[in-house]
């Protein structure tokens, strides 16, 4: 089955008018789809456009050229009206609306269907408390946004856009004020409901791990090179978001999703139980060994459980420990000629 984009570009350029007619072009021939149904996470360095592009994206700026369709009709033809019945937007900013109640600000949302006295009816009333239930805040509805945690006026934002019912929802960095229990839960939410409600949900982020662990389509977005779109683990086998986030000295392991300090590293095979042995491999990293198998080296570390490691070399003789500091110790002994940093 052929999905139709909800959002979808043709040679896109997005940038800004500068004076005596100047144009600063951030990126040109961009081609794009958004779909229902999925998150979308864009991601790139600071300075890479993120946030230009997601303006352009909802009409808060105009594009520099080429042409963005939403549902099939160019951006251009829409009343702002219609804009916002069609895409909800949450910015960065922190909101510093700290005397207004949670409900009231949800409410918000509903003032393109109320007119210009914004006076809510039943219905409108019984979308608020909806879109307040779907994020997790409706027993908050009462409270004033001041008392409320950075996580929880999150929440409240996002059920704002969800109270404008709107099937497109975009999001500049939403987790960045967010510790990581928070930026975790908001991720999730958001997963859910492009699934749930059936929204096209497209943010930007620069928490590279949860963008790996939720998105359903990655938008890779860096200068001086074309913008590379698609499935979240096409783009990883393939290579394509290892050759993005490549720096000097630093590179995606694709085998973790992490990325690493490029060195060269002493392989040691490792094998036994799987939650021991992602973290013994996490251990070795830091330390300046790779994780392998038992072709590629002579060690290897055989995982029973977190209690029970054994260090085995190549004439067999045998060490276990009880953790892994005590096994970060013992391979320091055995690789004692090995320089550690």
């Amino acid at each position: 089955m052929v999905q139709t984009p909800v959002i979808e570009t043709t040679d896109l350029v997005i940038g800004y008018k500068q004076k005596a007619n100047k144009r600063l072009i951030v990126h040109d021939a961009l081609q794009i789809q958004l779909f229902t149904g999925e998150l979308t996470i864009l991601l790139g360095l600071n300075g890479a456009g993120k946030s230009t592009l997601l303006r352009t994206l909802c009409g808060f700026q105009p594009a520099l050229g080429g042409q963005i369709l939403l549902k099939g009709r160019p951006l251009s033809d829409y009343s702002q009206t219609e804009l916002s019945r069609t895409t909800g937007v949450v910015l960065t900013e922190k909101t510093h609306a700290g005397g207004i109640t949670v409900q009231e600000l949800v409410s918000l949302g509903r003032h393109p269907y109320t007119g210009f006295f914004g006076k809510l009816k039943s219905v409108d009333r019984q979308i608020v408390s909806e879109s307040m239930e779907a994020v997790g805040i409706a027993d908050k509805s009462s409270h004033v946004l001041s008392e409320l945690s950075d996580g929880e006026r999150q929440k409240v934002m996002i059920a704002k856009a969800l109270a404008q019912q709107c099937p497109i929802i975009l999001l500049d960095e939403p987790t960045a004020y967010l510790d990581v229990t928070n930026r975790i839960e908001i991720m999730s939410l958001l997963r859910h409901l492009a699934v749930a409600q059936g929204k096209a949900i497209l943010l930007s982020t620069h928490d590279l791990d949860l963008a790996l662990r939720m998105s359903d389509r990655l938008w890779l977005l860096e200068k001086k090179r074309p913008m590379a779109c698609g499935t979240t683990e096409d783009l990883i086998l393939d290579g394509t978001f290892a050759t993005f986030f490549k720096k000097e000295n630093i590179a995606f392991d694709v085998t973790t999703g992490q990325l690493t300090i490029d060195k060269p590293a002493v392989p040691i095979a490792v094998e036994g139980d799987s939650k021991t042995t992602f973290w013994v491999g996490n251990a070795l990293q830091r330390h300046g060994f790779r994780p392998s198998t038992a072709a590629e080296s002579n060690f290897c570390i055989r995982c029973n459980s977190p209690q029970q490691m054994t260090l085995i070399g190549p004439d067999s003789s045998e060490t276990t420990v009880a953790s892994i500091a005590e096994l970060i110790t013992a391979i320091r002994t055995t690789f004692k000629n090995y320089s550690f940093k």
